[in-house]
């Protein structure tokens, strides 16, 4: 059995150019309008969340108050740091915009759709090759320097700061959110976005009942959304833009319409990797289940309508997840993707691609593979539940070891510049620091303190 569908992806250069442009002016449209919703959509969610009324004066429902919001920042007087570079400052929130509209371009909105009008029928996407999620990812990757040169511009330590903590941010995040997504390649057999929608379509093994990759690969959906949720910089990771140490973060000189082009694309790159998630793991535009059972349930237009809600559903985690829970540390959020994430993701993906080639192989089908597997979970199961106790040992002695004990001092400025301690490694100053309420001795004290006392007496 070969992994590999053949591709046919011709239908997508047989359009006129004017129904590519639509097409690509259709699907602009729907990101915009989608941001201006999210942006509402976010806004009443936490509202309910914390019981408050949220937006409802400007149109119904409030619906209007993200275009109240456009114009006022429209409005807004727009200012350039005396200390930025000037021409960077300007070009950056269009390095960060651009990325989010452009990856849309290759997401499967729908099947094979009528031109209104017409008598001309095309798929719903403005196109598609090979090797699309591919690049999406690269894409969206483009959207970081966006950030990096907005922080570098602005002559501000911290904008600075926060670029580059997207940049390590993303760095780490996109390796976990790759390793995720070659699961769905190794099922798939393609890195087409139409043929991985059409893959999730065709009837499983279970009951004969088409199963998304979200089932089928639960594993790789869950790093993914964690994932997407680190590469979008929102809550709880919104570490380049935490208002508590970096005021604002990259975007602390941007004002006005500048300004809300970061904002902007904060949300379009939220429905890009939220309609990336759809296409791979949720089987894009067809209906769920049961719905999935009615045929011609999803074919046309009703396929938009579907994707829509899906979207949505993802959209409503990014908004639970900032209503839920608090920001993490910047270095627990770097130890869980670096020591968690992509270690499970290595596993797991090492494992997708032996179970694959078993099936092609035929390895699964002899008694003596079952009974392996069974000793390896066995095993597995007895290391989860009864490993670790050195761990807890050597725990429990560090904490009732006395302060100050079994330290090492080091000279910060050995180097020629200053580096902060590591590992068992503390500043002379804090080496024999006692604990409970004791005063520190003389001889103990900073050289500035002993020279303060011995001038007082």
């Amino acid at each position: 059995m070969s992994l590999l569908i053949p591709m046919d992806l011709d239908v997508f250069f047989q359009d006129p150019w004017w129904v590519v442009a639509l097409k690509a002016l259709f699907a602009f449209v729907v990101l915009l309008l989608l941001t201006l919703f999210t942006i509402w959509y976010e806004r009443r969610v936490l509202a309910f969340m914390q019981q408050r009324i949220g937006p409802n004066m400007n149109g119904p429902f409030g619906l209007l108050q993200s275009l109240a919001d456009g114009m006022k920042l429209m409005f807004k007087e727009d200012f350039t740091p005396t200390a930025a570079d000037k021409i960077v400052f300007m070009l950056a929130p269009f390095v960060v915009s651009i990325p989010a509209i452009t990856a849309f371009a290759v997401i499967p909105m729908a099947g094979i759709v009528r031109v209104p009008f017409t008598d001309i029928t095309t798929p719903l996407q403005v196109t598609d090759f090979p090797v699309s999620v591919l690049f999406i990812v690269a894409v969206a990757s483009i959207g970081v320097y966006g950030i990096v040169l907005a922080g570098w511009s602005s002559g501000s330590t911290y904008s600075l700061l926060g670029a580059l903590r997207s940049s390590a941010q993303v760095i780490s995040y996109e390796v976990a959110m790759g390793l995720a997504l070659v699961a769905v390649f190794l099922y798939a057999g393609s890195l087409s976005t139409s043929e991985i929608v059409a893959k999730q379509a065709e009837p499983a093994t279970v009951f004969g009942v088409p199963l998304w990759f979200a089932v089928q690969l639960m594993p790789s959906f869950i790093i993914y959304l964690i994932s997407m949720v680190g590469e979008t910089n929102r809550a709880p990771f919104d570490l380049p833009e935490a208002e508590g140490e970096l005021v604002g973060g990259f975007h602390t000189e941007y004002s006005s319409m500048r300004f809300a082009m970061f904002f902007m694309a904060e949300y379009m790159n939220m429905i890009t990797v939220s309609a990336l998630a759809t296409t791979l793991f949720l089987g894009g535009f067809h209906a769920p289940l049961p719905f999935n059972l009615l045929p011609g349930v999803d074919s046309g237009y009703w396929g938009f309508l579907w994707f829509l809600l899906k979207v949505l559903v993802l959209l409503f985690i990014f908004i639970w997840l900032r209503g839920t829970l608090p920001r993490l540390r910047y270095d627990q959020f770097m130890r869980f993707g670096w020591r968690w994430l992509i270690p499970i993701s290595l596993v797991w993906t090492l494992m997708i691609a032996i179970v694959r080639l078993g099936q092609r192989e035929g390895w699964f089908t002899g008694r003596g593979f079952w009974l392996g597997a069974a000793v390896v979970f066995a095993v597995l199961v007895g290391l989860a539940f009864f490993g670790g106790g050195k761990e807890e040992e050597e725990r429990a002695k560090e904490a009732e070891r006395p302060a100050g004990e079994g330290v090492r001092e080091f000279d910060a400025f050995a180097g020629g510049y200053p580096v902060p301690p590591m590992g068992d490694q503390v500043l002379p100053e804090f080496a024999q620091v006692l604990s409970g309420e004791e005063d520190l001795a003389p001889d103990r004290l900073p050289e500035k303190e002993r020279t303060k006392e011995g001038s007082e007496a």
